[in-house]
């Protein structure tokens, strides 16, 4: 006990490892990076590490069976816990024991995007040429179980399109690298400023946006929910470590969190790039957050019928 208060007094001593489960490109890279730049005058050097695959389970599982001295973090949240948690029979990892939650910085509604050749200009539009079309559209997501895909697959229950093919890549970076190249129709990354940009320049089209209201970055896209009401998912993005690791070192990172949200730039930096920044997130908060997330999956997926094991 007395060596672990030692190193907490003093930590950090080195540079902190940030895994970033996924491929760069998508919107966890989005908020991890620049998160990581920021920090650094407040808690320190971070190293950012993707580490795809597995729909985020691979890079989760790998922080999860870490030492929890606190220099191995966890860039997680509803993808790396509710994939775990409800999806699998045999689990990589617990997310609940063994990922302790420091706390939230962002939540972000989902992009439904498609190709400029498809002839649709309104979800609806999508949903009636998509009906027209049976089997010869698709759509890419993050992996099998991310949340990219589990929106995806609520998308098409509520829509009415089990023709719709769905296509898994190692993250949102390589999906959307294909839908603007026009080898899948639609594609479900979380909403960044790049997505926001692809839009702007009609390289995809965004027909709508997966939160419960319209964005303040871009509040001419709709929000699904106006189309099909149910159609509501967003994902929280943030900090976890390794189980165990010391109370006072979790404190620490979330204090230095805190203090980064708080700033009135990067609050506008996020909004700014789709995210709604988490400006009173705790641990506790945010444990209780991923808890309510599950809990809200947990029904759904089993009406949908996903397992991925």
């Amino acid at each position: 006990m007395a060596t672990t208060a030692a190193r907490a007094a003093t930590y950090p001593e080195r540079p902190v490892r940030l895994i970033v489960p996924f491929p760069p490109g998508g919107g966890f890279d989005a908020v991890g990076r620049p998160w990581a730049d920021r920090i650094k005058p407040l808690l320190g050097t971070i190293v950012v590490e993707n580490q795809g695959g597995g729909g985020s389970s691979l890079g989760a599982a790998s922080v999860a069976h870490s030492s929890p001295d606190g220099y191995t973090l966890l860039l997680g949240g509803s993808s790396t816990h509710v994939t775990e948690a409800i999806l699998k029979t045999r689990p990589l990892y617990d997310p609940m024991k063994d990922l302790d939650p420091i706390s939230n910085i962002a939540v972000s509604p989902f992009a439904l995007a498609v190709h400029p050749s498809i002839p649709a200009g309104t979800l609806s539009e999508f949903i009636d040429y998509n009906k027209a079309n049976p089997g010869k559209l698709s759509y890419g997501h993050a992996g099998v179980g991310s949340l990219n895909h589990l929106t995806g697959e609520l998308f098409k229950s509520l829509a009415g399109l089990p023709d719709l093919l769905q296509v898994p890549y190692r993250g949102s970076g390589p999906a959307i690298a294909d839908a603007l190249a026009g080898h899948v129709s639609m594609v479900v990354p979380a909403m960044t400023g790049q997505m926001i940009e692809f839009h702007r320049t009609d390289k995809l089209r965004i027909l709508a946006v997966t939160g419960p209201n319209r964005l303040g970055a871009a509040s001419d896209l709709p929000t699904a929910a106006e189309t099909l009401p149910a159609m509501i998912s967003q994902q929280s993005i943030g900090l976890f470590a390794p189980a165990g690791t010391a109370k006072a070192i979790i404190k620490q990172i979330a204090a230095a969190n805190h203090a980064l949200l708080a700033q009135s730039d990067y609050q506008k930096m996020l909004v700014e790039t789709g995210f709604e920044p988490d400006v009173d997130s705790s641990p506790e908060i945010f444990g209780q957050r991923i808890e309510a997330e599950i809990m809200k999956w947990t029904p759904i997926v089993q009406t949908l019928g996903i397992r991925i094991d």
